[in-house]
């Protein structure tokens, strides 16, 4: 399967990597970083150790051929641009993956991609980018696919199993969208609190007091959600928020990571979201 992963950041190279053991994978990404891959290869360091050349370019305009299946890991601010420049090599046969953060980018893709022709997704594999052609994965963690629709198809069940072979443990849903919601309830209290204290995820559970803000901002970020009739538990929602934490204790957030780049944050897809749905809701 010909695989393009546009947005080829800490996520994106790591799944890049994996997957290239057997599909031909093109990484598409920022320009110090394909230098990088290109003039020494991809490393992958951490629990996961690669070391690997790797196809990578530094737009999407540069390829000619359309790819099976194009995976977005790019930032939600970015989406809608990634998929205009995208949108030539786009054929019939090409299903689009999001595996982003945030609460909007279905709605982006969908302005330019048949809905039956994307899959969403949420993971929690930690992973950071240490330097121009090196990612650090620092924890594991399972990986949802699901269709817009209440119904399972062919081509789920295939990616799901691509990814498995893998390595990469991935399960498939009928209730993704609940699934994107449950990760930007999670996101909403570990990105900013580590960026505002410029920590690790696990120091949110060391830290009595961050502990104590991030149920708070759980429970809020769960009364927000559950007014669009998602029906989740806040004792079940909590407890998944730790265990995320726990399973990522050794990786920095992206929000942190983008903030000490003095990058843009996602913070407008994820907490921002939140807030305006919140008080359209009262």
């Amino acid at each position: 399967m010909n695989v393009m992963i546009l947005g080829a950041g800490a996520i994106g190279s790591l799944f890049g990597a994996l997957l290239s053991k057997n599909c031909n994978v093109t990484l598409v990404g920022r320009k110090n970083h394909v230098n990088a891959i290109i003039k020494f290869g991809l490393s992958i360091k951490g629990i996961t150790k690669l070391n690997l050349k790797i196809e990578a370019i530094d737009s999407a305009d540069k390829v000619n051929t359309s790819p099976d299946l194009l995976i977005l890991t790019v930032k939600s601010y970015d989406t809608e641009n990634a998929i205009r420049q995208a949108r030539s090599i786009i054929k019939e046969n090409t299903i689009v993956l999001s595996l982003q953060n945030g609460l909007d980018n279905i709605d982006k893709i969908k302005k330019y991609v048949n809905p039956e022709k994307i899959i969403a997704g949420v993971t929690t594999h930690g992973a950071f980018f240490s330097q121009p052609g090196e990612i650090h994965h620092t924890g594991k963690g399972t990986t949802v696919l699901g269709i817009l629709s209440n119904k399972k198809t062919e081509q789920l069940d295939k990616i799901s199993s691509l990814f498995n072979q893998a390595g990469i443990k991935t399960i498939t849903s009928q209730t993704i969208i609940k699934d994107i919601w449950s990760k930007a309830i999670v996101n909403s209290c570990v990105n900013p609190l580590t960026t505002f204290f410029q920590c690790k995820n696990g120091y949110l559970l060391e830290n009595p007091i961050l502990e104590h803000l991030v149920e708070i901002i759980c429970k809020e970020s769960i009364n927000i959600s559950n007014t669009q009739k998602l029906d989740f538990s806040y004792n079940e929602m909590i407890e998944h928020t730790r265990d995320v934490i726990i399973n990522t204790s050794e990786n920095y957030s992206s929000m942190l990571q983008s903030f000490k780049k003095d990058r843009r944050t996602e913070i407008h897809s994820i907490n921002d979201k939140l807030v305006k749905i919140g008080k359209n809701n009262g």
